[in-house]
């Protein structure tokens, strides 16, 4: 009763003690277990420092290139540079790159769970071994004279208790164990002091509903590898939009280089006719309006002409980007490979079957419908009551020695158990909630496939449709530009005769210039439809002879066995492809014919092969080039003279 009643005291004292608010028990709590309330981060100058290669300046508009050799490209060795450094994966969006997240260790990292899977089949060994000494005061009566005493008591022991265990594919365990200990005890209390006892069973439990049966143990080891197989084809879906974007970039860097080229010729035309009215002014010929006008579509052809020169420039920087080489390490991208100019044409059903067995996206949707099947098998298993059946056998012994000094013991002793083992949840509500949520991820994951083919199938009805767009335009433009360069040598013909306002050749100028730039454009935007509708396919790898050696050899990192410290993916560079692409000995752009249609500023052919002479061309070419004066202001030969008095 004493007991209780200080155990009560204690009791209260630490309820007063937490009792009068929570501010002191906050307090208390905050020494004991602080909590983080504040923001702790490092320095950057703190963090290492990633060593950068050195690079020039990047090449704009204003800073001109540097001294660095033209870098001649074609488009089978563009994918193969692009290949080469694909350590990340990156795609083209819009005039940049940008990395799509992806690896080419994804695949080998998702591998390594399919032996996790496998590693709960493996067997397990079991080891205690252990020595222990223990001692235990015991208070005991003395009779002469009367009294209590303390006495101590001293057990010494080792044991050891070692066995192995293994799980088979049909959920069974089966189990070796063996025992030996020895204990020793001081003073002598017990009947055999030092006592030896051993005893060695074997043992197994199988399963015959929940945990049991090869597809329900497998089916974790076939998801990790369904997981495997989705992480490879994630990563050549990747593979796949890289090798599209290497084509796209190479297509708009040939048509910005023709547009830039476009806007050459019309701010050489353009300076053309404001010279020659420069030179009409200073003779008489011409007036101050004629001028003004050709000075104001001089300087803004010019400022098309910056845009032009930008619009290369990204170009080549987003093509550089993809391939993974840095935008200062080579010079002027020069791309040799021409575009093509034929039609294609498809046998429709043939690409829908391509597309449905190909397509990377459309093949992971199925191992994902097949994944949850394995998952419904785990459901549907777990959903059942539990039996097992239980057998064991064990061997027992034990002898030590009596407080005679004789030594005893016995080995025969055996015990068995046979049994059956069995428990369930009344309405296994939980299980039965599985497995009809497994059932309706599938009809889900079933329906996300009719989808993606529904979709591939609009996708490959749009880039079709594109194909075709672009090639008619292709063809239409080839035949707006021949129609805009015969007018561009009326309209500079008729003018030189003063029969037309330059307006009217101005807009020759204008239309002739974009013809150009339409035509490239429409041509190049039509071979990267040719790509694109591969990669619809899911064949633009196969294409263009494109193969993963997980495809071949299946081989996945690491596989740096040899001690060269390097994993499978960087250490096995691509191999030469078979050339698919024509390769040219000029630039690309010269496909478009880029030839001026006034190569001679004095000597204009019409359409229908009449000559005709400028005489006033005639006379400004023998005088000195813009060494006059207009209306009492010099005239810088650099720079457009200044209309104002």
């Amino acid at each position: 009763m004493r007991c209780s009643f200080l155990y009560l005291r204690y009791l209260l004292i630490f309820l007063l003690l937490i009792g009068p608010g929570c501010a002191r028990t906050k307090a208390a709590r905050s020494v004991i277990v602080p909590e983080q309330t504040h923001i702790n981060y490092r320095n950057p100058e703190s963090l290492p420092v990633t060593q950068l290669a050195s690079f020039t300046e990047p090449v704009t508009v204003t800073h001109p290139r540097s001294e660095q050799e033209p870098f001649n490209l074609s488009l089978d060795e563009a994918i193969r540079i692009a290949l080469r450094n694909s350590e990340v994966i990156r795609v083209l969006t819009g005039s940049v790159a940008v990395s799509t997240g992806s690896t080419v260790y994804d695949p080998g990292i998702a591998n390594t769970a399919i032996d996790s899977a496998r590693g709960r089949f493996d067997p397990t060994i079991n080891i205690d071994n252990t020595f222990s000494s223990n001692e235990t005061p015991q208070p005991f009566g003395v009779i002469n004279p009367p009294g209590v005493a303390i006495n101590e008591s001293q057990t010494d022991g080792y044991g050891l208790d070692a066995g192995i265990s293994d799980l088979n594919s049909l959920g069974g365990t089966s189990q070796f164990r063996m025992n030996a200990s020895r204990t020793d005890l001081d003073p002598f209390l017990v009947p055999i002091n030092p006592q030896y006892s051993q005893f060695a069973e074997l043992s197994y439990v199988q399963p015959f509903l929940q945990g049991g049966g090869r597809a329900a143990n497998l089916a974790p080891v076939l998801v990790a590898s369904i997981e495997t197989e989705c992480s490879f084809f994630q990563l050549k879906s990747s593979v796949q939009q890289m090798v599209q974007s290497v084509i796209q970039g190479y297509w708009n860097l040939v048509a910005t280089r023709t547009t830039r080229w476009a806007r050459q010729q019309q701010v050489i035309q353009a300076e053309y006719a404001y010279e020659r009215e420069l030179s009409r002014k200073e003779r008489g010929l011409g007036d101050l309006g004629d001028v003004a006008q050709t000075r104001v579509a001089f300087t803004n052809f010019k400022a098309n002409l910056v845009v032009a020169e930008s619009a290369v420039l990204q170009a080549e920087a987003a093509l550089l980007n993809v391939l993974g080489i840095p935008p200062t390490e080579v010079g002027e991208v020069v791309p040799l490979t021409p575009p093509h100019e034929i039609r294609v044409a498809y046998n429709w059903q043939e690409i829908l079957s391509l597309a449905e067995r190909y397509r990377p996206d459309i093949i992971e949707l199925k191992l994902i419908i097949e994944a949850d099947m394995q998952q419904l098998v785990i459901s549907e298993n777990q959903a059942q009551p539990r039996l097992d059946g239980v057998a064991l056998y064990r061997w027992d012994g034990l002898q030590g020695r009596t407080p005679t000094g004789d030594t005893i013991g016995s080995n025969g002793i055996n015990d068995w158990t046979l049994g059956v083992n069995f428990s369930v949840p009344l309405g296994l509500r939980q299980g039965r909630a599985n497995v009809r949520q497994r059932e309706l991820i599938i009809r889900r994951d079933r329906a996300n496939l009719t989808q993606g083919l529904h979709a591939t199938t609009h996708l490959l009805a749009l880039t079709i449709r594109n194909q075709d767009q672009f090639f008619d335009q292709y063809t239409a433009l080839r035949e707006a530009r021949a129609a805009a360069e015969d007018n561009l040598k009326v309209q500079k013909a008729e003018f030189a005769n003063g029969r037309t306002i330059f307006l009217n050749v101005l807009q020759a100028i204008v239309d002739w210039g974009n013809a150009v730039s339409a035509e490239a454009q429409s041509l190049t935007q039509y071979n990267a439809e040719l790509a694109n509708l591969e990669l619809q396919t899911g064949t633009i790898l196969e294409v263009h002879g494109v193969r993963f050696m997980e495809e071949r050899q299946r081989f996945i990192g690491p596989c740096g066995i040899l001690g060269d410290g390097r994993c499978y993916p960087a250490g096995i560079s691509p191999t030469e492809n078979q050339p698919r692409y024509e390769v040219g000995t000029e630039p690309a752009e010269n496909a478009f014919d880029l030839n001026s249609p006034l190569d001679d500023p004095r000597l204009r052919q019409m359409p229908g092969g009449q000559t005709i002479t400028d005489p006033a061309v005639e006379v400004k070419e023998s005088e000195p080039k813009l060494q006059k004066e207009v209306l009492g202001t010099p005239v810088d030969p650099s720079q457009p003279p200044s209309l104002i008095p």
